[in-house]
């Protein structure tokens, strides 16, 4: 029996899509294929917290104060005898819900105007780059801090404010890629052929920089989280009572010696969830890289 020839061996995997290519690189990093499968109990455990939760977030009982974790209270209950496994649970939709819309609206805020800034160049490029210079030179919290301050305190307020300050970075990010772009062989031939800049924004650009965006976005849900629970904690986002990982931390404060699941749960929470999406984003980044596949 004759042995194939090489070219006929390597044919099929020179036919793999990119896309199988990269889910075949991210299945090989165990470290992002575990902080997936985090980051998916977690959005279960928020979709599903009716059914999840063991009791009503917000019931007190004042003769369950201050409860340690046992059989009836998994985690515990608080200073008012509310179950903390259930706030832990319906906590989880403030911070996912957070970190998922606020990047999201960031994104479709920061990639049209940084498609904008490197396509057009000149002034429109000169005036949007200093906008977004003056933005990322206030820290990321701080600048979230004073927007929500400002807009006042509510979830929804906080959202926005992590949205805003989370917006420059996708601006640096779409205007560099782009300007890359731009200078590309075919960029120019679809620009010598009469494409207007908005297509070749939409048509030639944005589909190329769409993996570097999607690595970006998954470490910003991370940071988003943590302005959120930060926001919570200092009164600016989740209101009491309804349950946010932020202002568990800020009431348990004041019982950390006589009660501390009351911050070691809501603690662990943010802890995980933020590490399982950095995970991710360090795995999308490998895998979602070309370069990968020729280590």
């Amino acid at each position: 029996m004759n042995a194939l020839p090489p070219e006929r061996i390597a044919a099929p995997a020179a036919r793999q899509s990119p896309a199988r290519l990269a889910l075949r690189r991210f299945l090989r990093h165990r470290l992002a294929v575990a902080g997936l499968i985090v980051v998916v109990l977690f959005v279960l455990g928020a979709a599903l917290a009716p059914l999840i939760a063991t009791a009503d977030p917000n019931a007190t009982s004042w003769s369950a104060i201050r409860r340690a974790p046992s059989a009836t209270y998994f985690f515990g209950t608080d200073e008012n005898g509310r179950d903390v496994f259930s706030r832990v649970i319906w906590g989880a939709r403030a911070s996912l819900a957070a970190g998922f819309l606020s990047v999201a609206v960031a994104l479709f805020i920061g990639v049209p105007i940084g498609l904008l800034a490197g396509l057009a160049g000149g002034w429109v490029d000169a005036l949007i780059s200093r906008i977004a210079d003056a933005m990322l030179s206030v820290p990321f919290l701080i600048l979230a801090i004073a927007l929500a301050a400002f807009l006042g305190p509510a979830l929804e307020n906080a959202m926005i404010a992590i949205a805003i300050s989370a917006s420059p970075v996708f601006v640096r990010l779409a205007r560099g890629m782009a300007l890359e772009a731009k200078a590309t062989d075919w960029v120019e031939a679809a620009r010598a052929l009469g494409n207007p800049p908005w297509r070749l924004g939409l048509v030639h650009v944005l589909p190329n920089i769409i993996p570097p965006l999607l690595v970006q976005a998954t470490l910003s849900i991370a940071e988003a989280i943590i302005a959120e629970a930060s926001l919570s904690f200092l009164g600016l986002g989740q209101q009491p009572p309804a349950p946010s990982w932020g202002s568990m931390l800020n009431s348990a404060q004041r019982f950390l010696t006589q009660a501390p699941w009351l911050a070691i749960f809501p603690g662990l929470a943010i802890f995980l969830v933020v590490l399982a999406f950095n995970l991710v984003g360090d795995g999308l980044r490998d895998a979602l890289d070309p370069r990968s596949e020729k280590r």
